[in-house]
């Protein structure tokens, strides 16, 4: 019997870890030096993500492709994971911050003493900017203080998920 796997088995083997080795393009340079990368990939991934041109990124993707065959793609499986994971709570913190700041920035009673319950504390610069805002007399001016606010609010939100995870 033949135990090599088929030729379609390994293409679509290659395939794959090519598709791996393309979402590194989609990296920033600091996530890319945190994996475990040979300095070939590392170097050609840095390359495709510089090229613009249709052509030229193709070939560099199946180079990509073909460096990956040679490296152990768990790690970098995982480590994509893990980044995608810190990207949706990035985001879903930014859309609960943007939420809250709607609800303080409309007046709407009690939304700062609801956001602190929230928090578990009160933050006073936060305050200082809700007040910032309620004084403020031109549009630039709401508008700065609206930033300001939604600032506060994220850097608060987002010290209390770390918190929460550490606990976990």
């Amino acid at each position: 019997m033949n135990s090599k796997p088929s030729k379609s088995a390994r293409k679509r083997e290659y395939l794959a870890l090519q598709a791996l080795g393309e979402q590194l393009i989609g990296l920033s340079r600091e996530q890319l030096e945190s994996l475990p990368l040979d300095e070939r990939l590392s170097d050609a991934v840095l390359v495709a993500q510089s090229m613009r041109a249709h052509g030229a990124l193709r070939r560099q993707k199946q180079l990509i492709g073909k460096l990956m065959r040679g490296v152990d793609p768990a790690p970098i499986r995982l480590a994509l994971h893990a980044f995608g994971h810190s990207d949706q709570l990035n985001k879903r913190v930014f859309s609960d911050a943007e939420k809250w700041r709607d609800r303080i920035t409309a007046d709407e009673p009690n939304a700062l003493v609801d956001f602190f319950t929230h928090l578990g504390h009160e933050n006073q610069a936060l305050v200082a900017e809700v007040k910032a805002l309620a004084a403020a007399t031109s549009d630039r001016a709401r508008k700065q203080a609206k930033r300001r606010v939604l600032r506060e609010i994220h850097k608060e939100i987002m010290l209390k998920v770390q918190n929460e995870a550490r606990c976990i």
